[in-house]
Parts: structure tokens; C-alpha cells; sequence
């Protein structure tokens, strides 16, 4: 199994340059007083196609030869995955087939769409994604992009977490921990490879919504467990098992996992919209959760937290926004 290494992120950094943005890193008072620690807020919601996956979807088709992704590319997705293999077909001139979920939030299907994807809907879970991907990979000959669980996405993902710890160190801020939103566990991989890879070395938190604990119970056991599907607003953040890369690199790394109830998801999606301005979806939003929510480990006074992204439709803002008034 090819792992990927602390040099893998910084190569990716440098692979990745120009073709996704440095997203910029916030203070927000009021939510440092919320939350009883001072808050570092990284939002990649503000990332091209609005998520933190243009960055491992770059760094993992650019590092295919060109004679690999001549024929196109193909991907399965929940939503954001496929937004950013699409743009990087687009930018290459490449065609791109995009598997995703009979649910998935029509926001995210237009978008695939958008940039050019050919979208084709597959069940509710990855593995029912996969089929069909491998099916579509088969008869096409396109490359195939997995979501997380591939070292060119880990390391892609791993940027994000480099580029946090950096910035915060610029301000002069050592941070004690990260905050990481956990589906498939390749942004928590990466974000592992980059903090312990660092010279200040800051905890790594897995964060995941109760609903959608695969990691968690995954990391209590011990192994890799599959848990059943239940309904979550973090529409992200739901598969039935952590990817083998993932729970690999993370098992090893992470010093806790927490999870966090809808409400307290819904409520962060509210305070980022009235305090800070910006609009994160729930699964963007679930990192900052738990800070609010005060459930971070003792000792941890600057703690960096990663906003994943900010593909909400219109209407379930309004919902989340009325729920918590």
C-alpha cells in the first residue's frame, strides 16, 4: 500500500501552485469567546469550486502522465470531489465523468455540470459509486480519480493544513491543535502528514458528525469498522468506512476523535454566517462545532480549524438559519 510522506504535501504545494488559491485564515473574535480558545479559521470555502477538494482532485491529475488522463478522467462523489475533477478537466481539455449519489444536493450536481462533467447517479453509498465508476473506467478508458483514498489526494489535501499552520506561525501563533472534518479521511490524512511533518508539530482532532462516526469508532477499535448509514445534514461527511490509506496515516497521528450533534453543526453554520460572513456548509462547518460546543481536549488554547467549504443551497441555509433563530 503506497502511503504518502510529509515530502509528498510540500512536493503537492508546489504541483498545486497557481491553480488553486491561498484561502485566507480569520479571527473572529466573538467565536474565540464562544469557544474559550483563540480560533484560527482556514476558509477553503472560499477555495476555487468552493471546498478544500480542488487541492487534492489538482495535485492527483496532474500527477497522472498525460497519455493517463488523455482519455478523460472519472471520479465518485458526493459532490465537492466532482466539482474539482471537473475543473481540472476543464483546464486540461479532458473529459470527465462524475458518479454521485441519487441525493446528492442538486447545488453540487449543477455545478459538475457547469464545469462540464457528464454526471451519472449511483445509490447512496461510495461502494454503490465505485461500481459504476469502475464500470464507466472500463468501457471509456478514463483515468480513474478516487474521492480519498489515494496518495495524490492525501497529499493534495495535506496543502491545506501546511498552509494553516504557516500562515498562523506568520501571525506569530504557535497552534496546539488542528480541527479537521472528517468523511473519507483523506483531508485528516493529509492534515496528519502536514502537522506532524511540521517542526511545531500541533495535535491533529478527527471531528465527525454522530450520525457519521466511521472514523471514531473506527479509531476506538482499532481497525477500520463499517457503521450504518443514518441521516446528517453534513452531507459530506457520511460514508459507511474510512478509507485503508486514510485509517493508516490517521490511526497513528490523531490524538482524538469527537463527534458533534446536528444542532451543534446547524448552529455553526449559523454563528460563520452572522459572525464571520461566510457561508459553510454543514460538513464545512462541523470542525468549528466542536470548538463551540467546548469540546476540545484541555490544553488546547490556539487550536486551527478547517472551514471545508461553502456549497449550500440557497433554501437549506434559509432551513438552518430558522432552526437555530
Amino acid at each position: 500500500m503506497d502511503l504518502p510522506t510529509f515530502e509528498d504535501v510540500v512536493f503537492a504545494r508546489e504541483r498545486i501552485r497557481g491553480r488553486v488559491e491561498t484561502t485566507p485564515l480569520l479571527r473572529v473574535p466573538r467565536l474565540d469567546a464562544r469557544a474559550g480558545v483563540e480560533l484560527f479559521l482556514k476558509a477553503e470555502s472560499l477555495q476555487r469550486i468552493g471546498a478544500f477538494k480542488a487541492r487534492g482532485a489538482m495535485n492527483a491529475v496532474l500527477s497522472l502522465p498525460e497519455e493517463g488522463r488523455r482519455r478523460g478522467l472519472c471520479t465518485f462523489s458526493s459532490g465537492n470531489h466532482g466539482q474539482a475533477v471537473a475543473l481540472a478537466g476543464r483546464e486540461l481539455g479532458v473529459a470527465v465523468y462524475v458518479v454521485m449519489p441519487e441525493d446528492a444536493p442538486a447545488v453540487k450536481v449543477e455545478s459538475v455540470r457547469e464545469l462540464g462533467g457528464e454526471v451519472t447517479f449511483a445509490g447512496k453509498t461510495t461502494a454503490d459509486r465505485e461500481k459504476v465508476a469502475l464500470e464507466i473506467v472500463e468501457r471509456t478508458g478514463a483515468a480513474l480519480v478516487p474521492p480519498f483514498d489515494d496518495a495524490s489526494v492525501i497529499a493534495g489535501q495535506g496543502t491545506a493544513t501546511l498552509e494553516l499552520i504557516e500562515q498562523a506561525a506568520a501571525r506569530g501563533a504557535e497552534l496546539d491543535a488542528v480541527l479537521v472534518p472528517v468523511g473519507g479521511g483523506g483531508l485528516l490524512a493529509g492534515a496528519c502528514l502536514a502537522a506532524s511533518g511540521h517542526p511545531t508539530a500541533p495535535a491533529v482532532i478527527a471531528v465527525e458528525p454522530e450520525a457519521a462516526d466511521a472514523f471514531k469508532q473506527s479509531f476506538l477499535a482499532k481497525e477500520r469498522v463499517s457503521v450504518d448509514l443514518r441521516p446528517t445534514i453534513a452531507d459530506g461527511l457520511k460514508p459507511v468506512r474510512v478509507g485503508e490509506r486514510n485509517f493508516a496515516i490517521a490511526s497513528r497521528i490523531v490524538r482524538e476523535a469527537i463527534t458533534v450533534s446536528e444542532s451543534a453543526i446547524a448552529r455553526a453554520v449559523r454563528a460563520l454566517l452572522f459572525e464571520a460572513k461566510l457561508v459553510v456548509e454543514p460538513s464545512g462547518a462541523c470542525a468549528l462545532a466542536a470548538a463551540l460546543e467546548r469540546s476540545l481536549p484541555s490544553g488546547v488554547k490556539r487550536a486551527g480549524v478547517i472551514l471545508t467549504g461553502g456549497n449550500v443551497a440557497p433554501a437549506v441555509l434559509r432551513r438552518l438559519i430558522d432552526e437555530t433563530a
